[in-house]
């Protein structure tokens, strides 16, 4: 085991038997055939029951539905990769050399992808119960700041939710332009509402993150009033 692997063992807590694990998980498809890949497939199946099962116990009167948003929001591509850079993992990662011009040891996906690769390989080398602790050991803070469940819906729904709450008609989204090359395209969205005077806009990479914008945008102007006639 290399130096600077030493440093990233101190951050994960965690010792390998067999450190050619770890060496895998941290192996990038753009350098080998044997790279972490298939790890990741288990650690993600890991992570995803894992999480699962401690929601299930912190929140014994949560639905299913509350505790499915839950879990999506601390197992997602964001908060992954915020774990692995907290981990430093990006320094660690072998890559191949397109990857590496290309700003590969940042790119979320890589990042997300080799700290579920690593969870596999703990959960290999060390067994459940090992790779529970890694995981838990991650996502304590996460856990135990756990927001509400309804803090969790996304605006749209949180939007229709409060108009049916309050009698007026669902809201009505437009795409008013489209910018930008094929692959960085830019959503611009319109969100109305029948008898509202007021209309919100959305700007975002892809036409659903626009319209939760645009309704992100109705939904606090109703709450303050200012969509009221």
């Amino acid at each position: 085991m290399t130096e600077s692997f030493e440093s990233l063992l101190e951050r994960l807590h965690y010792r390998f038997s067999e450190p050619d694990l770890l060496e895998e998980a941290l192996t990038h498809r753009s350098v080998s055939e044997r790279n972490n890949e298939r790890l990741e497939f288990l650690g993600d199946s890991i992570l995803n029951f894992v999480i699962a099962s401690e929601l299930f116990v912190l929140l014994p009167n949560e639905t299913e539905g509350g505790l499915s948003r839950m879990r999506a929001s601390l197992v997602n591509r964001e908060s992954l990769a915020a774990i692995a850079r907290q981990l430093d993992l990006g320094e660690h990662l072998r890559l191949g050399s397109g990857e590496l011009k290309s700003g590969g040891r940042r790119r979320e996906s890589i990042l997300s992808d080799a700290l579920e690769g690593v969870m596999g390989a703990v959960y290999l080398d060390g067994g459940y119960e090992a790779s529970r602790a890694l995981i838990l050991r991650l996502f304590h803070e996460r856990l135990r700041t756990l927001p509400s469940a309804q803090e969790l819906k996304d605006p749209k729904t949180r939007l229709q939710e409060y108009l049916q709450s309050t009698g007026k008609p669902l809201p009505l989204y437009e795409v008013t332009a489209i910018a930008g090359k094929a692959h960085e395209q830019v959503f611009r969205v319109e969100c109305s509402v029948d008898g509202v005077p007021t209309v919100t806009r959305g700007e975002a990479g892809s036409r659903r993150g626009a319209e939760q914008e645009a309704a992100r945008v109705m939904l606090d102007k109703l709450r303050c009033g200012q969509g009221r006639r």
